[in-house]
Parts: structure tokens; sequence; C-alpha cells
């Protein structure tokens, strides 16, 4: 049910021949702002004694109604100096669409009356908000152009069911929270206006008092399409439902793709310090459309993979304590622009993997803290409503309207944005209730256990609704636990992701190649190891943004050696990665070489390339991505241990690796590394066939800038048994690298 019903007879109407008049408490609770229900008091109402017609207008003077069918304004009669007016109307109460004129010493003006006008939302919304199960939230909550009623305007709504009073404000009433307080709906703490001749590019927010009557912070809709740049913080009318794509060949080839047998290479980008305008300024999504994609498309990514672009207050944050869950960052553009960007970017076979972050939120005074004057959108109790360490909240995921916020959220992206999948950040920190906790700060369960039921099951649903929704999408989950069935299906008792990345693998690899090559033979299992857990989860293989930073260096700052050696064993780290079971993805500037950490408020050194061991890497990830798209034993059974098949594995004192990738109906493809400096002649590998096999990469390759030293393009194998192989061959290892072979379809 709503509250004060457009033509309602109002509750506290006077007796005798003023019963037309407000009374006189609801007039002064109207001008203070502080009324809870002004739906009940202004606009057109039956009296009585007849029609009356009242209306809140500051700075008037002087207001009249110009009503359709009479040939003349009606005045309307000062009852409050602020300038509450009231009249009594001739006939039935006007349709909604007339105009109010207002005069006052220094101007005139005219403005349709948004109390005149029926809710928009109906009970089902109630129900299904109430019941966590509005699969469409994002549209009908917020700010949307329409028409209703036969009138053009902008439909606000919120959710704040503990608030007093809420009203729309915006530099279309002076951000005067008496001018337009909205409608609550008491069954569900919706609230709702429809303000008239409004479009977009209106800056707004809501002004919201506690159920005690605090006047809370100005608050940015949590629903908001659009933001202001920062350091304003006001949300912004627009609309991301008016798209002309052109991508339906990219996405019906999607909806029959299944992301773990299909090659994934993701290019992981921060937009603001990718590549900055002359001036320093953030590039514009069109400029992005033309830089960065074809960029990445150039060096064979499947995807690009954005750091989240959810609006946020903080470069600093990088994006990860999102205000607005709905909000493309203004820093690139409006909405409109990044829907451009993801077309551009399917029209070049690139899919955009989005960066969602449902794990927290900042605690801005215009964000989603305590919203309506009480822990709303966050936990109750701060043992499981705030991360200390990253004074953050946490979000309810327990509440059934929270978990619908953003399960909408991640729809909403797919949906709008057409977006190929999420990685959700910090799963590990929403799945255990002591994350990050020292005994004392945390409450388990009432069982003593620590796992957040409610996250798991918000999780569950969340992966049904995305899956359900887009066959072809996927998420990927950033979780660094051993937590079971992190992609195995709902239906099973997994949280239901696609992908998870595999910070086991990350961590083992760096260490191992961050050690001089002398002191490798002592650290054999760290390359190993992660084969024995490899297929347990649907994985990726992350060389992210995070291990950039904090002065952890850059990928080939941890390399060990001179600057020949540095280059080699990243050379051979990449051929290695991208053969190894998982999918792919590379931060910018690794792809070719960066020497510094990376920096969010600069671009990456370009200049770099300019020098030949940076073209020399660039070279490798382009072609690397190109044998990985092309051949299916490097992909198509990444999540499957039938894909992969050690050779050689023991070979410690020599720090050599070997190892089969395998497909159906596919030829396999064999890569050896030898992670010494000493290149080694006549090194035998068992190969799964005999006859000639072709060395499709080497990362020793003069054109990566190596040495030169490898097989002359070719070896050939005997049928002479090896590693349990049927047949093997006798191979030239170069120093610090990575060697592919194939058979040799000729």
């Amino acid at each position: 049910m709503t509250s004060g019903a457009c033509l309602s007879f109002p509750s506290s109407t006077q007796a005798g021949s003023a019963a037309w008049h407000a009374a006189e408490p609801d007039v002064i609770a109207l001008v203070a702002g502080r009324h809870g229900d002004p739906f009940a008091v202004l606009g057109p109402h039956r009296t009585p004694a007849g029609v009356a017609l009242r209306a809140f207008v500051p700075g008037a003077e002087e207001v009249e109604a110009l009503l359709p069918g009479q040939r003349s304004p009606v005045k309307l009669q000062l009852r409050h100096e602020a300038g509450f007016f009231e009249a009594k109307l001739p006939g039935n109460p006007p349709d909604p669409g007339y105009r109010l004129r207002a005069r006052n010493a220094q101007a005139t003006w005219e403005f349709i009356d948004p109390y005149a006008f029926e809710p928009i939302l109906g009970p089902l919304d109630d129900h299904l908000l109430v019941e966590g199960t509005h699969r469409s939230l994002y549209e009908r909550l917020g700010a949307h152009v329409l028409t209703h009623q036969g009138v053009e305007g902008v439909h606000f709504a919120v959710w704040a069911p503990n608030a007093a009073v809420v009203s729309v404000v915006a530099d279309f009433n002076f951000w005067d929270g008496r001018r337009n307080p909205m409608r609550k709906r008491i069954d569900s703490g919706l609230w709702e206006i429809f303000i008239p001749s409004l479009g977009e590019g209106s800056a707004y927010k809501f002004r919201i008092l506690s159920r005690d009557g605090v006047e809370m912070p100005l608050k940015a809709d949590p629903f908001g399409f659009s933001a202001e740049l920062r350091p304003a913080t006001a949300s912004v009318v627009a609309r991301t439902d008016h798209f002309t794509w052109t991508d339906d060949a990219y996405l019906q080839a999607r909806h029959r793709l299944d992301p773990r047998r299909a090659p994934i290479s993701a290019y992981e980008v921060h937009l603001g310090s990718w590549r900055r305008g002359p001036d320093g300024r953030f590039l514009t999504w069109d400029e992005l459309a033309d830089t960065l994609v074809p960029y990445a498309a150039d060096l064979g990514f499947t995807h690009l993979e954005l750091l989240p672009i959810t609006e946020h207050p903080l470069d600093a944050s990088w994006g990860y304590q999102p205000v607005g869950m709905f909000a493309v960052t203004r820093r690139f553009g409006p909405p409109e622009g990044f829907a451009r960007f993801v077309d551009r970017a399917h029209a070049a076979g690139l899919g955009v993997i989005l960066d969602w972050v449902p794990a927290h939120f900042p605690t801005d005074e215009h964000g989603l803290g305590w919203f309506d004057g009480s822990p709303l959108y966050e936990h109750a109790d701060p043992r499981r409503g705030r991360h200390e360490e990253w004074g953050t909240a946490i979000f309810d995921y327990g509440r059934r309207e929270v978990s619908a916020y953003l399960i909408a959220s991640a729809l909403y992206w797919l949906d709008r944005f057409h977006v190929d999948g999420l990685r959700v950040d910090a799963v590990a920190s929403m799945l255990y209730l002591d994350y990050s906790r020292r005994p004392g700060e945390w409450l388990p369960n009432p069982d003593g256990s620590n796992d957040n039921k409610d996250a798991v099951a918000f999780l569950q649903r969340m992966n049904a609704a995305v899956y359900g929704a887009h066959p072809g999408a996927f998420t990927a989950a950033e979780e660094s636990t051993a937590w079971a069935g992190v992609t195995l299906p709902t239906d099973v008792g997994g949280l239901g992701f696609g992908l998870k990345w595999n910070m086991g693998w990350m961590h083992d690899t760096l260490d191992y190649m961050s050690l001089e090559p002398v002191h490798r033979a002592w650290h054999h299992d760290r390359i190993t190891f992660g084969l024995l857990y490899a297929h347990s989860e649907n994985f990726v293989l992350p060389l992210s943004h995070d291990e950039v930073v904090h002065g952890k260096r850059s990928i080939l700052g941890r390399m060990p050696g001179d600057d020949w050696q540095r280059f080699a064993n990243l050379r051979s780290l990449y051929a290695m990665m991208w053969s190894y079971p998982g999918k792919k993805l590379l931060f910018m500037g690794q792809e070719f070489g960066q020497w510094r950490e990376w920096d969010h408020a600069g671009q990456l050194d370009w200049n770099l390339l300019d020098y030949p061991f940076h073209v020399g890497v660039q070279k490798l990830i382009r072609d690397l991505n190109r044998h990985y798209r092309a051949v299916a034993a490097l992909h198509a059974r990444d999540c499957e241990g039938e894909g992969f098949r050690w050779l050689v594995v023991d070979d410690n004192t020599q720090s050599v690796f070997a190892w089969a990738r395998l497909a159906p109906n596919a030829p396999p493809l064999v890569c050896i590394a030898n992670l010494t400096p000493v290149p080694r002649s006549g090194y035998r590998v068992g190969l799964p066939l005999p006859g000639r096999w072709r060395e499709v990469l080497n990362t020793d390759a003069t054109d990566y800038g190596g040495s030169g030293v490898g097989n002359l393009g070719f070896v050939e194998a005997e049928e002479q048994s090896a590693h349990g192989m049927p047949a093997s061959a006798e191979l030239t290892l170069p120093p610090l690298a990575t060697l592919w072979i194939v058979p040799d379809p000729d």
C-alpha cells in the first residue's frame, strides 16, 4: 500500500465552513520539511466542502492555478508566509498536468504540480523487494526519465524504510529539502515521486530525516546511473536503456560458448593510468575505444578486464571502494560512452570483464552508510558489518533487500552494457566471519563455525541469476583460500562461479622465478605442487595489479640476474604460464616489461618500447596469444585433468620441466622449460607421437631479445619410449628459455 494517495480524503481536515483547509499541524510540518506524508496534503483533494488545491512554493508571494477548461486562473490563498498556498476549486479535481504560476517581486515562473500524480510503483514492487526476488530492481528504483499520465519527467524512487521524511534535492529545487518530499510506500519502505518537465543531466541527492528526526548528510542515489565528477558527489539523471547496439553477432556467438573450454586471455587494465592525455587528463571512453581496444586486440588478448568502473570518491582506492553500484564513473565520460566502448570492443572480438565489488563499501557520508539513519545496507553488528583493516562497511548479505540490490547490480552490467563477465573482488573476505580479525573481534555462528552463511547464500543466488540470464557470460572469484567448491554448480552445493583466481599458482611461481637459478633446484616443488590441485577448480592464472604494487616490484623487477637474464626469465615465465592449465590474466605494462611498480596517478612507461628487449617481450605476448587461441590443446581442457600430462617432473638438479597439453581430436602441444642459464644439448624428452615435431615457440629467439639457441625449427621423435610416452626426441634447450613443440602436420 502507499500513503497519501492522490485525491484521497485528508485525515486531518477541519470541520465546518473551513473543511477544505489543510490542518494547521500539517502546514507547520510541511513548511518545516518534516511532514512524512506530503501527498496527503499537497495537490488536489476532495473534501466535504469541495475540491481543495494546495501547494508549497517557497519564495512565492502569489500562486495561481492554470486549469484545463478554466478561462481564468484560479488564485490560491497564502496560508503561511513560508509559501504554503491553498484554494477551493470549482467542479472535479483537475487531471495531472495542470500548471501552477508563481510570482514574487523579482520573477514569475510556472511548473507542473508533482503532487497531482498517482504512484508509479505498485504492490508487486513492494512484495518482490521485501522478498528479495526483484530481478529488475534497477528498472524501478533510481531516477528514470519517462512519461507518466501523459506528462514527461523523471521518476525518483529510493529504499529508506526507517526514514521519517525523504525528499529529492537538486538544482531544479535549489537543493531545498522542503520543496519535493516523497511519497512513502508503507509495505516496503520505498519512497517515490514523479517530477514533471525534468530530463537527463540533473544533479540530485536525497535529503533524509531519520526515524527520530535527525537530518542525515545528503545521500547519493544507491541506484544512480551516473554521477558528478569527484570531488562533487551528487548523482546525475541519466538514461542507460536507449543505446543502439551493433554486437548481435558477438553476443550470439558468446551465447554458444562454454568459457571453461574456450581461450580466455585477459588484459587487466586500470583505465585511469593505462595512458593519459597530453595534459595528464583521463582519456574519454571514445579515446579509449580508439586506442586501448585496438592495442589489446592486436596483442591477441580475448578480453579486457577493467578495474572497477563504478563510481568511487577516492582515486587511490583504484575503484575498490564504490559508492554507486550502478553508476559508470564520470572520470571517463557519461554512461553512453561506456556503452560505445563495449560495442567497439565486441566489434574487435574482445570481451569485457568488469571488476565488481560486493565485499565492502566506503563510509563516505554521501554513500550507503547509515543511509536512513540506521545500519540499512551494512550489517548492524560491527563484528559483521565493518572491515577495520580497510575502514569500510560490509553489506548485510542476509537482508533480502540488500541481497536483491547487489544481484540487481550484477545483472545491470550484463543487461544494459553487454559486459561478458564479472570478476568478484575479495570473495574470501565475504566467506569467513573471522577474515582479518583477531579473537573477540568477530561473531561466530551459533555452532561456533566461522563461515558466513548469509554471504554464501548470496553468492549462490547471484551466480545462479547471472548464468540463468546470460548464458556464455561468466563470473570469476578472487578467492585466496582453499574453500571447496567455489566453481561447483550451486545445485550441488558450490558457490556457482565459473572461474576462480589461482592465487597459489601465482605465489609459488613468482617465488620460484624470483630465485637465482642456482637456488632453484631446492625449490622445484614450487612449480610442481600446483598440479596437485590445478583441476580442483576452474582456474585463472593471474599476474594482476596486486602483484606490482606496495613494494612487490614489477614482474620484470622480480626476476634475478643481469638485464639479459631478467628478460630471459620473464619470457620463459610467460611461455610456461600460457601453456599451464588455466585461463590467463596479465596486468597492463607487464606485456612489455614495465620496470617500475604500477602508479595509479600516472601512466605506463610507453617510452620503454623504444628499446629492443621491451619490444621483444611485447612480440612474445602477441605470439603466445596467437598460439593459445589457435591450438585447442592449450585451452580446451584447461579445467580437466585429461588436458595435462607431466613428462619431466623430477629433474630438479637441472631445473627442467616438461609437460604435454592435450585435447580430444586435436594435436598435442609439449612445453619444455630450462630455468637455468646453461644451454643443454641432447636433452631427451618423451613425446606422445613419433615423427617430426615443429618448434612453434622459443622464448630465446632473437626476435624476442634472446640468444637464438634452439632446434632450427624441428626435432625428430623416435619410437623410443621415455617419460611414459611411446616416443621421444633429443632437443637443445636454450638458457632460461621455454620451448613449445607440436607434431608437424606435413
